[in-house]
């Protein structure tokens, strides 16, 4: 468990807090190329670390991030005209370019060079790995774009992404996805294939191994003709997360705080091979999601980037299903676990917890990210902000005589490495 000191400094992410600084030293995926189809395109809204900021894409193509209120009376500059490599605002007309410079102050005399005075709260953007990112914390600290295995591939901008709201914090849906025991149950289904898997057996020995990109913890389970099943799973500072099975070429996903009570998340897949199908099907979520043409409701409200099955109702929970088809009567692995952690309430009280054996994961995860931040503080940066190439990491999953996780992973590092 955690106290109630040690809660707040994991999931309180706005601007000057701890976790919110150590977060703003990387750089962080925020939308959606799409979302900003083409130069002198509509503004977007963008709510990230409990900051409101406004996305545009200017005449050259460019995409910039300003602070929503225009620097003169605070005015949203989402209601902004998008034209001739600026967005101004329309309250006054003042124009500011993707750095945040004022580049036109109309209300002043054409002698005036007030403009050069003021500026716009702006954070660099780049367009990467399929992609739109932000850097938003301290100038002169800006690192290298990270060089994540799916950003490294030759089609990287063919990358399948998929975006969706959650109404919790970002730390219980990470927690989610760094628990395998989990997986035994909340995912079960009850088709006979599925029940004799290795999967089915729901409390594996579980090792967590810190490295140079994060951690690895190693899910170790009993398999057939004295087999070891092992699941290995890779978080990535900040927040990457590539879960055994269903990752491929550094397919996985991140979960970033929108602000305290709301996280974002993106799913990555990579672009098909020759021949391949591709991971995520039209209208697909995530590869767990299953078929859109034959599971309903698995899209978004209108207009929203949440899900049609949410808390609202219940998820369209289907209790004849839970009885005859799977362990929940919930669709997809996504459905399954945003019901469980939206469960909990925006921030757990976590300290009400009882972790047992296979909760080692994710106590290693928050007292490292609480390390990090409490490390920053005293001016010490994670070291993988100037070394780009350490965010490239593969899980593993495989069946195998091996035992011993030290020496399973030591090996299939030295793979890893290779394949930069």
């Amino acid at each position: 468990m955690l106290t109630v000191e040690e809660t707040e400094l994991l999931t309180h992410t706005g601007p000057g807090t701890p976790m919110g600084n150590l977060f703003r030293r990387f750089w962080m995926p925020v939308l959606l190329p799409t979302e900003l189809p083409e130069p002198d395109c509509t503004p977007v809204r963008v709510r990230i670390l409990g900051e409101d900021l406004i996305a545009f894409r200017d005449s050259h193509g460019a995409v910039g991030l300003l602070s929503q209120n225009c620097p003169h009376r605070g005015a949203s500059l989402f209601f902004g005209r998008n034209e001739e490599c600026g967005l101004r605002c329309v309250y006054h007309g003042w124009k500011f370019d993707v750095n945040g410079n004022c580049v036109d102050m109309p209300n002043e005399p054409a002698e005036s060079n007030f403009k050069h005075k003021v500026q716009a709260t702006a954070y660099p953007a780049a367009e990467w790995g399929g992609l739109v990112w932000v850097y938003m914390g301290p100038k002169d600290k800006q690192p290298p774009l990270p060089q994540y295995a799916w950003c490294m591939h030759p089609r990287a901008s063919e990358t399948q992404v998929r975006k969706w709201l959650q109404d919790s914090n970002y730390s219980q849906g990470t927690e989610g996805d760094l628990d395998s025991a989990h997986v035994s149950f909340l995912h079960r289904d009850f088709s006979a294939a599925r029940a004799r898997r290795p999967i089915s057996y729901g409390a594996p020995d579980l090792t967590v191994r810190e490295t140079d990109f994060g951690f690895v913890y190693g899910a170790r389970r009993p398999a057939p003709e004295n087999q070891n099943y092992w699941r290995v799973t890779t978080f990535i500072l900040p927040l990457f997360v590539e879960i055994p099975g269903a990752s491929r070429d550094g397919a996985g996903h991140i979960t970033l705080p929108m602000d305290d009570e709301h996280s974002w998340w993106f799913q990555f897949s990579p672009p098909p091979g020759p021949g391949e199908e591709p991971m995520l099907k039209p209208g697909q979520l995530t590869p767990g999601d299953g078929d859109p043409a034959v599971v309903p409701h698995l899209g978004f409200l209108p207009n929203s980037w949440r899900r049609i099955r949410n808390r609202d109702n219940d998820y369209l929970l289907d209790r004849e299903m839970q009885r005859t088809v799977n362990y929940t009567g919930l669709p997809g692995n996504r459905v399954q676990d945003q019901a469980m952690t939206e469960s909990m309430g925006a921030i757990p009280n976590r300290t009400q917890e009882h972790l047992g054996t296979t909760d080692a994961a994710i106590i290693f995860w928050r007292r490292y990210l609480m390390r990090l931040a409490r490390e920053l503080e005293q001016g010490q940066a994670p070291a993988i902000l100037s070394h780009p190439e350490l965010f490239h990491a593969l899980p593993i999953d495989e069946v195998t005589p091996e035992s011993d996780f030290e020496r399973l992973w030591q090996s299939r590092r030295g793979e890893f490495l290779t394949l930069r």
